[in-house]
């Protein structure tokens, strides 16, 4: 917008120097005629070499017989009128427009005009209008007025404890004398933590909705540039705007961009950014005094902020904006599903259920998924099917039906992933396999899909060891079947999810008996923050990489064991996903026990059908005997 701008200027101010030359210099005759003495023209019309001529005032304009141009300035005191007629020479007579002083005062137009235009550009490049060459020390903050699309407190839902403190400071704004009366003051700053997606802009927004007061929105990366000085300088200019219009909101997005650890970067004490931190600070709690003024900032980084940003007395409040549970999942459903004509057969509830983590942007997405769905198939309403295949699109990406994968591909990635769902369903602790499928999905060849079914809140040991022993069956699929020298990069996934489970059981949790009650991971993620990294020895590390080892090894024998003793059920269900190609959880377990996928009509469900196509018809094959070690199967039947 900004650069369009300046480039309009300068065209509308080159046009007009144009013009204005044209004006006076194009159409100026005496600009393009040569100049002939008086005595000279006499004798020329004497001669007869003149035809006509113009006189206008003292000037005289004519053409000799070559075609050349000529001007003459006639004497005060000559008679030229008559010298022409008795030479018969026609002449054109001009009318004298303006006077001598009219004349002056319109050569000082164009004058005059420059160095209004030069003021003006002058005044643009010092500041004028918040743009320009000199104008970067101004702040970019934005007020938000109810043209930018009012949001309130009712569209915010799934978060009622973050919405109850933030209300709170409503209340403040518009009813001060309910709290000042008990010797309470104004919250001074509130700063909303949370993952991504979570809403803590859109509180934000909210509350510029509900409060009635001017609200000023601008992003933690918008301080610094590449000037020295210019962060500090729009974070005073900023603060001047919002005294100004107090009592007001300021909003700053984002505010890690600018609030990190002091000391921790390579510009020491003169770093661009601490010096705009250092100006922050000041500004939000210092010898003057900010009455009226509320700082609202946002972060999903709260362990990078320097800890004199959130004392009381600037933030006074840290809102914790987390991701919301089933009965909050729910209420966001219910909002974004307002415009939105849903079918009969849609239960939020339902679907509630079925997305656990989901965070309020992941839950506006699928409602929008869902939409875009029945809309491309010409539904005049959103049924629960759309909801599903939303939930598997954003859960899996979109289907990549176009890739061609040969036969023995298929094979493999349904082998593949019928490891990874047999050892999730016979492991207590796994979260209810959701679905598998071999169709290409996202970046994936084929995938299985678990779903709690509460809203996990921590992890147990025994059930990080049985994740890491579901993710790494997929290596160990392939290897019973094909051999450990036909092993596939695919498992590069599994491997490095388990490793980080892995690394995080150690160096974090604590679950290592050996390493011990240790916190390692600033260590072993180096240098963080303000707080300077410890060494470790040789012998820890390597303790800790054994330690490591021995989860995701402990992994791959449980899997390793689980198929070998299991291997006629994940053959079935290899055969079937070959089949089906994609598999809900309970028609996984169906076809594991040799029954079709879904019941025919007229049987009961539980009641295996026998004209029904299944995967009845797989051999079933001889049970192997059980491995001298995990790492050499005996050749696949």
């Amino acid at each position: 917008m900004g650069n369009a701008r300046n480039l309009a200027f300068w065209l509308v101010l080159f046009l007009l120097i144009f013009a204005l030359f044209t004006m006076f210099n194009g159409n100026n005759p005496t600009m393009q005629s040569r100049e002939m003495s008086y005595s000279e023209f006499v004798g020329a019309v004497e001669s007869d070499r003149i035809n006509d001529v113009t006189v206008d005032g003292e000037q005289i304009r004519f053409r000799t017989g070559d075609g050349t141009d000529w001007y003459t300035i006639k004497p005060s005191d000559a008679e030229v009128t008559d010298l022409l007629i008795n030479n018969g020479v026609s002449v054109r007579a001009e009318k004298q427009e303006q006077s001598g002083f009219q004349g002056f005062l319109l050569s000082l137009v164009p004058i005059l005009l420059l160095i209004g235009v030069w003021i003006y550009f002058m005044n643009r490049m010092q500041g004028g209008g918040r743009g320009g060459a000199m104008g970067f020390g101004k702040s970019k903050a934005k007020m938000l007025t109810e043209k930018h699309g009012r949001v309130t407190f009712d569209d915010v839902a799934g978060i009622d404890e973050a919405k109850e403190e933030l209300e709170e400071i409503v209340e403040f704004l518009r009813n001060p004398q309910k709290f000042s009366r008990l010797g309470g003051k104004i919250p001074k700053g509130a700063l909303l933590v949370g993952p991504p997606g979570t809403g803590k802009t859109l509180l934000a927004r909210a509350i510029a909705g509900e409060a009635g007061v001017p609200f000023f929105t601008i992003s933690g990366s918008d301080f610094v540039e590449m000037f020295v000085g210019v962060g500090a300088s729009r974070v005073r200019d900023m603060f001047e705007q919002a005294k100004k219009n107090a009592p007001c909101i300021v909003f700053i997005d984002e505010i890690d961009a600018v609030g990190r650890h002091r000391g921790a970067g390579y510009g020491g004490g003169n770093d661009e950014r601490e010096q705009t931190l250092n100006q922050l600070l000041v500004e939000m709690d210092g010898f003057e005094a900010n009455e009226g003024v509320i700082i609202i900032a946002a972060t999903n980084r709260k362990d990078v902020l320097d800890p004199a940003l959130l004392r009381p007395g600037r933030f006074d409040r840290q809102v914790t904006v987390g991701n919301p549970d089933i009965k909050g999942r729910e209420k966001i459903l219910g909002v974004h599903a307002r415009k939105t004509p849903l079918g009969p057969d849609v239960d939020l509830r339902i679907i509630a259920r079925g997305t656990p983590g989901f965070s309020g942007a992941d839950l506006a997405n699928l409602v929008n998924e869902a939409a875009l769905m029945a809309a491309r198939v010409g539904r005049r309403f959103v049924t629960m099917e759309d909801f599903e295949n939303a939930k598997d699109k954003v859960m899996m990406g979109a289907e990549r039906r176009s890739m061609v994968l040969t036969p023995e591909q298929k094979e493999k990635t349904a082998y593949h992933e019928a490891g990874h769902a047999v050892v999730g369903l016979s492991l207590p602790q796994c979260d209810p396999v959701y679905k598998a499928t071999i169709i290409p999905r996202g970046g994936a060849l084929g995938m299985v899909v678990s779903l709690p079914e509460i809203d996990r809140l921590n992890w147990h040991k025994a059930e990080c060891e049985q994740k890491i022993a579901m993710t790494m069956a997929g290596k160990a699929a392939e290897i019973i079947k094909y051999g450990e020298e036909n092993v596939s990069n695919g498992p590069a996934g599994d491997i490095q999810q388990a490793s980080a489970l892995a690394r995080a059981m150690v160096l974090r949790w604590g679950m290592s008996e050996k390493v011990g009650d240790i916190d390692y991971a600033e260590a072993h993620e180096g240098y963080q923050g303000n707080t300077a990294g410890f060494s470790v020895s040789a012998h820890t590390k390597e303790l800790i990489e054994e330690e490591v080892k021995r989860f995701i090894r402990d992994g791959y024998d449980t899997a390793y064991r689980i198929l070998t003793e299991k291997h006629e059920e994940w053959e079935r269900l290899a055969q079937g996903l070959l089949e089906y190609e994609t598999l809900t959880g309970e028609e996984i377990a169906r076809v594991m026990r040799g029954e079709p996928p879904q019941p025919a009509k007229g049987e009961d469900e539980d009641t295996p059908s026998g004209n029904a196509p299944s995967v009845t018809a797989i051999p079933k094959t001889k049970p192997k005997s059980k491995p001298t070690g995990p790492m050499e199967p005996e050749p696949s039947a």
